[in-house]
């Protein structure tokens, strides 16, 4: 089984689709069979950071969504009561029933409480799959929300189903923030990547991913993007809380011009932020480690 690294943040603009496309290039050039998912799906971009993809596979993702016949319907308001997520609208004097697809979480709870045969489910479009290949070693997959769908979740755990298990490692660039979508990517991972900065919204953020991290029993590190800019605090909040401090990175100015002009691709040389050699380091270690146990388990 392959190796699952997820790399997280608190918060957005940390960094982290950097340093997933980072970890991505360096694992190719040392020759080691590797597949990226890209589980930001409502903006994915680690393919902006790649050369030469082949779109391999294109896969619809669909969500089933309940409906109701209100000929058959007596409105008794079952269904409404049991669905969770307020998706179901009945009023009776009215004779009016109706499922809103923005909330329905296709649970099928609504299925169960009717039983006059009144709800059918219709499948609704909520985004697609891509599949790439770079190379002979190397994947990327990535997840794309259909634009005004609230299915981010959904999408990513079809997307977690789709990818076969290519690779010796799997790494999982998460959406920033602490909300469901999170969860559902870092959930089944081996070891949790934390990325922040040294700032104070950054220290904050960090507080609420470790909490996270922490209730979901998951073995995790802290990388601190753009060294340089902010204080300490990072650095006592580490040290009091007993976190592993995996690597620093510098700010580069060159590399930060070079995002912001859209040129990507000048952000893949590990030489221009530094940083990045260690972190692989401790990675390759960690990813020993855990064959190590796998071959204790046999």
């Amino acid at each position: 089984m392959p190796y699952k690294l997820a790399i997280a943040s608190g918060k957005g603009g940390t960094g982290k689709t950097s340093i997933s496309a980072n970890l991505f290039h360096q694992f190719k050039q040392a020759g080691r069979e590797v597949h990226l998912v890209d589980c930001d799906v409502e903006e994915p971009n680690a393919l902006l950071f790649q050369h030469a993809a082949c779109l391999e596979s294109e896969k619809g993702i669909e969500q089933l969504i309940p409906a109701i016949d209100t000929d058959r319907c007596t409105f008794c308001r079952k269904c409404a009561e049991y669905c969770e997520y307020n998706a179901i609208v009945v009023i009776p004097p009215v004779k009016f029933a109706q499922v809103n697809a923005s909330l329905c979480h296709s649970c099928g709870a609504c299925l169960v409480a009717c039983t006059y045969g009144a709800i059918s489910e219709r499948p609704e479009p909520i985004g697609a799959v891509h599949h790439y290949k770079l190379g002979q070693l190397a994947h990327l997959t990535e997840g794309r929300l259909r634009i005004g769908s609230a299915m981010q979740t959904l999408l990513i755990r079809e997307l977690k189903k789709a990818i076969s298990p290519l690779g010796e490692v799997i790494l999982y660039d998460a959406p920033p923030g602490t909300s469901c979508p999170v969860v559902e990517t870092i959930a089944d991972a081996d070891y949790v990547i934390l990325v922040t900065e040294p700032t104070r919204f950054g220290v904050n953020d960090l507080k609420l991913m470790v909490a996270l991290v922490r209730k979901l029993n998951l073995p995790f590190g802290v990388v601190i993007n753009k060294k340089g800019l902010g204080g300490s605090e990072v650095y006592s909040y580490l040290e009091k809380e007993h976190i592993d401090l995996l690597a620093e990175i510098p700010f580069s100015r060159e590399f930060a011009s070079g995002y912001a002009r859209g040129n990507f691709l000048e952000t893949l040389p590990v030489e221009v932020a530094g940083g990045y050699a260690g972190l692989l380091e401790v990675v390759q270690h960690k990813i020993k480690e855990h064959e190590g146990d796998h071959r204790t388990q046999r």
